[in-house]
């Protein structure tokens, strides 16, 4: 299969319309199982180190397991917010960094290790890791084409986490993952119209044959 122009120009759109959507974006409709499938099909198309297909798949309807998870995130960020001085706490404390309770569907991604040696990940152990990260920017970018939200949590304790789902102790969290539609995607990532940190220029990230 060949693409054309178009289709470049359309994936790139897609690529720079992505956005990290906090609770305070997403509406009250519920997001149907066709499109929730959608998505989760989307993740397993994601490459992985020596085809392993690392991941598994939380979907989390429930309100109180939801409750039990942002009550967690409550104590994190908490504690997240007191590592930071001055202007940026008191910036951090006006922020909404999560959609636990309000989207309809939570989806936490595990990594599930092998138990047996994985073809391209005897020299770098971190790359089933990088390949369940794969799936979820696959999901990422599924969701922004089918104009559905996602916000990736990060201030959370994996292993609370972990306890609440039931989850396998070999397993590990890698995202959790709030789903639903949205009333409206920022035109820029929001935490660069905020100014907490600048865009960086791609410029200054490459190196051409060593640093």
């Amino acid at each position: 299969m060949l693409f054309s122009d178009s289709d470049q120009s359309l994936i790139e759109q897609v690529l720079r319309a992505r956005r990290d959507v906090r609770g305070n974006r997403f509406t009250d409709q519920d997001l149907s199982d066709r499109d929730l499938q959608k998505i989760l099909s989307a993740a397993i198309t994601a490459p992985s180190v020596g085809y392993s297909q690392p991941w598994e798949f939380v979907v989390i309807r429930d309100p109180a397991i939801k409750d039990a998870v942002a009550k967690n995130f409550e104590i994190e960020n908490l504690s997240a917010q007191a590592q930071f001085e001055n202007d940026k706490a008191r910036q951090y404390a006006k922020f909404k960094l999560e959609g636990i309770t309000e989207t309809p569907v939570n989806i936490a991604v595990f990594y599930t290790p092998s138990d047996k040696p994985v073809l391209g990940q005897t020299s770098m152990p971190d790359m089933g890791e990088y390949s369940v990260v794969c799936a979820v920017q696959n999901m990422w970018l599924m969701a922004r084409a089918m104009n559905i939200g996602i916000g990736w949590v990060s201030i959370i304790n994996p292993e609370h986490v972990k306890n609440i789902l039931n989850a396998p102790q070999k397993n590990k969290l890698v995202a959790y993952l709030c789903v639903g539609h949205v009333d409206e995607f920022l035109s820029k990532p929001e935490l660069e119209t905020l100014k907490w940190e600048p865009a960086k220029a791609l410029s200054s990230l490459v190196h051409y044959n060593t640093y």
